[in-house]
This record gives structure tokens, sequence and C-alpha cells, in this order.
């Protein structure tokens, strides 16, 4: 048996161990970058949203044996309020939680590369175990379950978003921004127009330099199918949590480029009525042990695993829906006819579905998860993924036959199109909780419940436009 000893001999080296490396990045760093003068330290919250501090350099060293942040930084609502329905804010007497580096993510700021540098934090309960609420850690188990049993993931994400002009039309609404240098306003859908690459090349190859920049693996911008849309392709990885803090980082240098050219970049998830949405793509695959794709079968076929797990996917999909369309305008992308699934289905390319197998050969073979909209926590919409890929392989699941022809018009499971609706099938699905971690789904469900109340109570300039003289 090991005694106690033993731990904290395990402990004491495995922390100097993580100090060591860091002093090294940080030396490493230095050398590189001797004009830098402060570092963002960063977590990312429930909503994918960054909260930190800017420091000082001389302060960046002392990170090593980490920093304080309360743990209500992840019982926040979207406006960064703490949610006290949560459990963990005064009700604890608003604890710290020890905060240390992510190892490797030290990079320049698209705000100033120069002058400013900026670090991932994560976040350890006092024993030093992860935090089970952080959606990193979250995602960091379920991704250990696997390679526990021999299987590796490889993911890659891929991001939509808009740009967005700084001024309103003439109505108070958002719009298109104008060509750079111009008073042109393109508002014409132009997918894979090459033409609108060029007119915002400035705002793009900034963003492209800057992710080399920071080790972002990006594999450059198309023209999306609506005027000021854009998507960015991340590289396929095994390191499933890499994968994730190149999406959140993304994110964060898109926002930042967009600012310095006089606009907003936004991954709402439908901030047009009448353009199409965004959303966030995972394609992931499965390797084992020897390096070969799990997910072909014999004579090319899809493997029984790769069948197993699809089935686990699609049983947790209407429970899934509270992670993957997080806020009330997620739910305004899933309308018909618009390539975003409505119900739990799977299919050989046909990008109608839920869940797409793309074409291409045996050694590509993966699948390309449908559902999530931009503006979702890149972490929880992959421990999503990998959470309904544990519950196919636990859990003797029938799966559909795969789509033909038109997916919105074949039967399946219907999704949950509002979050009230989702909520209830989040709170009433223990296998996905159970997954998921119960006290994380406790403070999810805590968080988005009081987001839905708040967002309820207000009454829209729609209203009262339809009601005023009619009710």
């Amino acid at each position: 048996m090991t005694n106690l000893v033993e731990v904290e001999d395990f402990t004491r080296h495995s922390e100097e161990r993580r100090t060591s490396a860091f002093q090294h990045e940080v030396k490493s760093w230095l050398e590189r970058h001797p004009e830098t003068q402060y570092v963002d330290i960063l977590l990312n919250d429930l909503n994918g949203v960054f909260r930190g501090k800017r420091i000082p350099l001389s302060a960046l060293t002392r990170l090593e044996k980490g920093c304080y942040f309360p743990a209500s930084v992840f019982a926040m609502d979207i406006l960064g309020n703490t949610v006290e329905e949560a459990g963990l804010g005064q009700s604890l007497g608003e604890p710290d939680n020890i905060c240390i580096p992510v190892p490797g993510t030290l990079s320049p700021s698209a705000a100033d590369p120069q002058r400013i540098a900026q670090l991932l934090l994560t976040m350890r309960n006092q024993d030093g175990t992860p935090f089970d609420v952080e959606p990193r850690n979250v995602l960091e188990r379920l991704w250990q379950q696997l390679c526990q049993r021999g299987l590796f993931p490889v993911v890659a994400v891929e991001l939509e978003f808009y740009l967005v002009d700084k001024q309103r039309d003439a109505e108070g609404y958002i719009q298109p921004p104008c060509a750079p240098g111009s008073d042109e306003r393109n508002m014409q859908s132009q997918v894979y127009s090459l033409d609108n690459l060029d007119h915002f090349a400035d705002v793009l190859n900034e963003i492209d330099a800057l992710a080399r920049q920071q080790g972002i693996p990006a594999a450059g911008a198309l023209a999306e199918a609506s005027p000021g849309q854009f998507e960015i392709n991340l590289h396929h990885t095994r390191d499933v949590l890499m994968a994730c803090d190149h999406a959140v980082l993304l994110k964060r240098l898109v926002r930042q480029v967009a600012e310095k050219h006089g606009m907003t970049a936004t991954f709402m998830a439908k901030p047009y009525e009448e353009y199409a949405g965004s959303g966030m793509h995972v394609h992931v695959s499965v390797v084992d042990g020897a390096g070969y794709n799990a997910f072909v079968g014999e004579e090319g076929s899809d493997s029984a695993l790769m069948k197993r797990m699809v089935a686990g996917m699609l049983d947790l999909l209407p429970a899934s829906m509270a992670l993957l369309a997080p806020n009330v305008n997620a739910y305004r992308r899933f309308v018909p006819e618009a390539y975003v699934p409505l119900q739990a289905s799977w299919g050989h390319n046909n990008r109608t579905v839920a869940l797409r197998v793309p074409c291409g050969d045996e050694e590509s073979r993966r699948i390309e998860y449908r559902v999530a909209g931009a503006d979702a926590n890149p972490y929880l919409v992959v421990a999503t993924v990998l959470a309904g890929m544990l519950h196919g392989l636990d859990v003797q699941l029938p799966l559909p036959n795969p789509v033909t022809g038109n997916g919105h018009e074949a039967e399946g499971i219907p999704l949950p199109v509002r979050q009230s609706d989702a909520l209830y099938e989040f709170e009433n699905s223990y296998p996905l909780q159970l997954l998921l971690g119960e006290r994380f789904s406790a403070v999810w469900y805590a968080c988005k419940s009081h987001e839905l109340q708040q967002f309820e109570r207000l009454i829209t300039a729609t209203e009262i436009d339809w009601m005023l003289k009619n009710a």
C-alpha cells in the first residue's frame, strides 16, 4: 500500500518538475522577447470568456508557485456576475483557489505583441488536484479516460465569425463593414468568395501572422455564406487540451485584431436574422496504440468502434444541447434549410446531419460534429463529444440508419430548439452529468438557469411594437 510519505514525495517532485519547466519557458521567452513589459494571465470561464489580470514582467517568475483567483470565477453569468445559486460564492466565503500556468502557452498578445505577453492558467483545489468545475479540467478528465483505454482522440476545431461595422445602420441594427479604404458595403452572400478575402486582406493577414507568432496552427480564412462572415480552421492534433487552448486563444486574437482595424469581430451564434449563423464544427477521429485510425474497419468500412461511438454521441445529443447552444441567441441558429442539424442524425458526406462522416481516404476517416455554435465554450464542446464516445463504449445502444438526402426531412430524435427545453433535457440526463462531473453539472445548470430567468424578464422592443396598442 502506498503510504502518505510516498504520496507527498511524488507530489513534491511533480511540483519541482513543473516549476523547473516553467522557469525554462520564461527564460527562453525573455531571450526571444526582451522588450516584454507586461503579461496577461488568463482563466477561461464557463462561457469561454477570459478572466484575468495584467501583471508586470517582474511578477512573471513568481507565477511558478501559482497565483490566486476566487473559485466563483467559474460560477459567473455571461456578464461576469457571480451566480450565488451555483454555490461557489458567498455561501462558501468567496474562497480563493490556486492557479498555475499552463505549460507552453506563453505567447505574444495581439494587443501589443512586442510589449505584452499572455499566459493561460488552470485552477487547482486546495489539495492540488484539478478544480472540477473548470471546463478545461472537465475535458482533461474525459480525455484521460479514453487514453486509459488505449484510444487516443485526434481533434480539429473550425470557427465561424462575423466582422461587423462599429457604426449601426439607420434603424440601430448591426451591419457588415465597408471594405477597408472604401465606402463599399457588401450585402450579398458570397460563399468561398476570393474577392471578400481580398477586401479584408489586411485584417485576415494580420490574424494569420499573429496566429503564427502565438503558435496557433490556423489554416487561413475562407469567406463564408454571408457578408462579413469568415471561417478559420485549426489543424488536427492528438493533444486535445491544446486543440481547445488554440481555439479560445484564436477567438481572443480575432477580436483584438478586428478592434485594431476599427471593426468588431463577433462569435455570436446568430447576429443577423436574415443571414446564416456561426458554428463551431469539431472534427474527431480515434487512433489506437499503434497509431492506426480506429474508425476504419474491414475493407475500409466504418468500424464497429466508430459505430458505437456515433450511437453514444447521438443518444446524448438532446441533453448536450445545453452546452452546445449555451444561451438564448444560440437557438436562433436552429432553423430549417440553414445547414444546421435539427435532429440527432448521422450520415456520410452530408451537411444536413448532426454527425457527418466527410468524404476522403481511410487514413482521414473522422466524424464532423456539426451542432455547436461559435459562441460555445470549446473545452465543453469537445468534452461533450468525448462524453458521447465514452457513453457509446459503455452502453449498448441502437444506431439509427445513416441519413441519405435532406436530413431536415428525415425522421429522427428532434433536438431541443429552446434553451428551457435544453436545460430540462440536461437536468434529467444522469449519464451526461455523471460523465461531465456532478458538481460541474450542478454549477452549469444553476448558472444557465439564472441567465435564462434574467433574459425572460426583459421586455423587448418587439413586444412593445406588437402588443402596446393591440393587446
